[in-house]
């Protein structure tokens, strides 16, 4: 048992550092595939996680590919970016199926803002899976709303490692798990950063919603 213990500043408690299981190198040893989710709120450190896995892999000379949803372009339109600007070079992908052709040959496919594909994701990281593949997926565990968003429940139901990160509440300070959103959209996607979403404790998270009911209702009066 590693004993390693992971600190930043958008963490509040240690957190045990993810290590690679043994995949078996052996000749006649057949690749072994699996599935590792990263998931939290908005600024918990989500892609920087993937990023550090998919760099680790890269330096041991593993075959890796990345993809990403081709609506994010909020930092690059192929690049996966974290939001502190660390970067890797990353395949756009309308629709998840697409990964099962590009992805021929990889040791490691790894998966940022999962949230965004439809529910075919997870039949796709399934398969990426079961013929031998490292597939790492991150992205946010639940919409603005505080609802589990997307595939993201059923990939950490069929996942064989889960990692759940945190930010800090940018209210109180604790550890925070919820993405509140402060512009105005009720649009189920809205692509944005600190201008639209902050992230918040579960008490800071309801205090901010019961809030924006009391707007709503008042409107609601006035017309």
């Amino acid at each position: 048992m590693h004993n390693l213990f992971s600190y930043s500043a958008t963490q509040l408690l240690p957190t045990k550092l993810f290590i690679e299981p043994r995949g078996g190198n052996g000749r006649d040893v057949p690749r072994r595939g699996w599935i590792e989710v990263v998931c939290g709120s908005m600024f918990s450190g989500k892609t920087e996680e993937l990023i550090r896995r998919l760099n680790r892999a890269k330096i041991a000379r593993q075959r890796v590919e990345i993809f990403k949803p081709a609506l994010d372009t909020r930092y690059h339109l192929e690049d996966v970016v974290s939001h502190n600007a660390n970067s890797i070079r990353s395949t756009p992908v309308p629709v998840a199926q697409e990964m099962l052709l590009l992805a021929g040959g990889c040791d490691v496919v790894g998966i940022d803002e999962a949230q965004f594909f439809d529910e075919s994701l997870i039949d796709v990281c399934v398969q990426l899976a079961n013929r031998g593949t490292r597939v790492i997926v991150a992205g946010l565990d639940m919409d603005f709303q505080g609802r589990p968003f997307g595939p993201m429940p059923a990939l950490m139901a069929v996942a064989e490692f889960v990692t759940k990160v945190h930010a800090v509440c940018v209210c109180c300070g604790e550890i925070a798990s919820y993405s509140f959103r402060v512009a105005a959209s009720e649009d189920k996607i809205l692509l944005g950063e600190t201008d639209a979403y902050e992230a918040r404790c579960r008490p800071c998270f309801l205090a901010g919603m019961q809030g924006k009911s009391v707007v709503e209702a008042a409107r609601r009066h006035e017309h």
